[in-house]
């Protein structure tokens, strides 16, 4: 664990030039295109997941899990489950032990996928608990990511229609960003290449802010 604690402000993340999507993106709708999919995801060391569902805006709204993001460094996977269902070969990915799944906030995403299949995933590395290894204490994946490389998550479509009959570039865009970082976060770290104390927003101690969890 880092002596160190780096914090990004949030009025100087606001200002970082915005991240744009890396990979290619294929959207998962039908039963043979997540087959297809997962067959080569399984063959993966490494995966960055994450999930997006519906908002709520009514009382009484209560939405399932509508989409699950699976990333490599070049392809981006998403899994329209409000079409396909949870399919079995899709919990394999997840309970495999033979493939990381590296996501922020996962206990969020199983939980929400629970509610549809009985799963219990395996080999998963949670960035939130990952990074105060390197004495980052920010626990949203936008201020983790700008703190390694000065740049800004968007968060605009976060709160878009994510049971849409179609989804938007924006969206697909937004959700292929979301898990892609994750890897990209987990394998820089991994690797060294970040040097706490070299990194221009170490906070003094009686600076310290509060933890932003949200992602």
């Amino acid at each position: 664990m880092s002596a160190t604690k780096i914090s990004i402000p949030k009025e100087v993340l606001s200002q970082l030039p915005q991240v744009e999507c890396p990979t290619t993106i294929e959207v998962i709708e039908t039963a043979a295109q997540a087959r297809k999919a997962l067959g080569r995801l399984m063959r993966c060391k490494e995966v960055g997941i994450d999930t997006e569902t519906r908002p709520n805006f009514r009382k009484g709204d209560n939405h399932k899990v509508s989409l699950i993001q699976v990333s490599t460094m070049k392809e981006s996977y998403l899994f329209r489950i409000n079409k396909t269902g949870l399919m079995s070969e899709l919990c394999a990915l997840l309970e495999s032990p033979d493939v990381m799944k590296v996501g922020l906030s996962l206990r969020d995403d199983f939980n929400g996928l629970r509610r549809i299949a009985e799963i219990e995933p395996q080999n998963v590395l949670e960035l939130q608990d990952y990074v105060g290894q390197f004495g980052i204490v920010d626990a949203s994946l936008q201020k983790i990511y700008g703190v390694l490389f000065g740049r800004r998550i968007s968060k605009g479509q976060r709160l878009s229609n994510w049971e849409a009959q179609q989804l938007s570039e924006a969206q697909q865009h937004y959700a292929a960003i979301d898990a892609w970082s994750c890897l990209k976060i987990y394998r820089y770290l991994q690797r060294g290449s970040f040097k706490p104390e070299n990194s221009p927003y170490i906070m003094p101690d009686e600076e310290l802010p509060q933890v932003d969890n949200a992602e």
